[in-house]
């Protein structure tokens, strides 16, 4: 059986089916071919997939953020980034980073982010005398961060995956987001020298001032977020509808930037992508069963603890492989097959489950605009009509950077865990 889980994934990949009909048809066979188990099996347990609490926070994320990208909230942040580091060198592109840091603290979803905040920076970027492979390169990879910087559906998705707590995980990911943040935009800064570009405007505290006045509102999406679950006022599930009623009733009511059509619209968008999402989840979930029942990860440790290798070289090994593995298979179908396979490889050396769903998401989400199938690569191309090898040249650099993040996250566990301790 276990040649035919092997073989027949790659086939059809090549032959082109979408994955989740590959992690579908090879759970199915193998079943039906190699086990007792009724094939009433397989629609049971995608039902039990689907059937974790912590999901029920994916719809109501992505409902926030595409509420806040239509409705005014993402550009009036995005206002407030840009003129508190309007005084840096290279200021446009370190705007860029953070206006996605500080996104990523409602949305959840790289491909969102892109979208969103692509239109709005890609032609600052040319104006201020950035190449197109340069512009392209990092409106194309800094959604990544969105998947690292709570609420992060690929961290829910973890915790489902490895029975966690999605408000620790939540914790972990600040610190390591943070850092990501600063990495690439101490390298724009270092660029933007190096280039001789004067991409810099005194700073104002009276255009901040104003800045923040106009978005004080859309800062309050993420303090709600924030302030409800680590104030223990509400679960993660309870803290994405309490975000959408908000949004919803800002843009709406306040700003007045969105009616009732383009709510249904948002709504309708929503849907469509949890359904993707969640219908990835149900037949990765028949797919990890059988890994499970065939004593798959039970063998990986053992023959993993045969070869005697330090744990540094194993989470090398981890590394490398979840990097080549995101360059082809999207997170969401990556984290729900592999976390049941690694997990226990990565306890048995002795880390933290919490620090290894860091190191899992951080992997994939640089996946996110790793050449050939970023999916984020796929969003700007599709947005700013560049060809793929421009925007593939423009994420090289961005690639080394965050890589080099990787390792500190990945050999420094305390970056990660240091604010779990704080969290009862």
């Amino acid at each position: 059986m276990l040649w035919l889980m092997g073989l027949l994934p790659v086939a059809l990949l090549i032959l082109g089916f979408p994955f989740f009909i590959v992690l579908l048809s090879t759970a199915t066979l193998s079943i039906v071919l190699f086990t007792s188990v009724p094939p009433t099996a397989v629609l049971q347990t995608m039902f039990g997939s689907i059937g974790n609490f912590a999901l029920l926070a994916v719809p109501f994320f992505i409902f926030a953020g595409e509420l806040m990208a239509r409705g005014g909230m993402a550009r009036r942040l995005v206002a407030v980034v840009m003129a508190l580091f309007g005084g840096f060198r290279g200021s446009t592109p370190i705007t860029t980073v953070g206006a996605a840091t500080l996104y990523g603290a409602i949305s959840g979803s790289t491909a969102a982010t892109v979208a969103a905040l692509g239109p709005m920076f890609y032609p600052q970027l040319r104006k201020a005398g950035y190449s197109e492979k340069f512009s392209v390169g990092i409106v194309t990879c800094t959604g990544f961060i969105d998947n690292i910087i709570p609420p992060s559906i690929a961290m829910i998705l973890y915790c489902a995956a490895a029975e966690e707590s999605v408000i620790k995980l939540f914790a972990a990911g600040i610190m390591p987001g943070l850092m990501l943040a600063l990495l690439m935009s101490a390298y724009l800064y270092v660029y933007a020298r190096v280039i001789g570009i004067p991409d810099m405007q005194p700073f104002r505290w009276s255009a901040f001032l104003f800045a923040l006045q106009d978005g004080l509102l859309a800062l309050g999406a993420p303090v709600l977020i924030f302030g409800g679950l680590y104030g223990g006022v509400f679960s993660p599930t309870e803290a994405a509808g309490a975000a959408c009623v908000y949004i919803a009733f800002v843009t709406m009511f306040i700003y007045r930037e969105i009616g009732w059509r383009d709510f249904w619209d948002v709504s309708i968008n929503s849907m469509y992508l949890t359904a993707q999402i969640f219908l990835i989840v149900a037949v990765a979930g028949v797919f990890s069963w059988l890994l499970i029942t065939s004593g798959v990860p039970r063998a990986t440790v053992g023959f993993i603890e045969h070869l005697e290798l330090q744990p540094w070289m194993v989470l090398l090994i981890i590394n490398v492989f979840l990097l080549i593995v995101g360059c082809f298979i999207d997170t969401a179908s990556a984290i729900l097959v592999l976390t049941p396979l690694l997990l226990p490889v990565a306890t048995a050396i002795g880390v933290d489950p919490i620090h290894f769903g860091i190191i899992v998401t951080v992997n994939l989400s640089i996946g996110t605009f790793t050449p050939p199938f970023g999916v984020n690569i796929f969003v700007a191309q599709s947005i700013f009509r560049v060809p793929l090898t421009s925007i593939y040249a423009g994420v090289t650099p961005f690639i080394a950077v965050t890589v080099v993040g990787l390792m500190i996250i990945t050999y420094w566990p305390d970056l990660s865990l240091w604010l779990v301790k704080y969290i009862g």
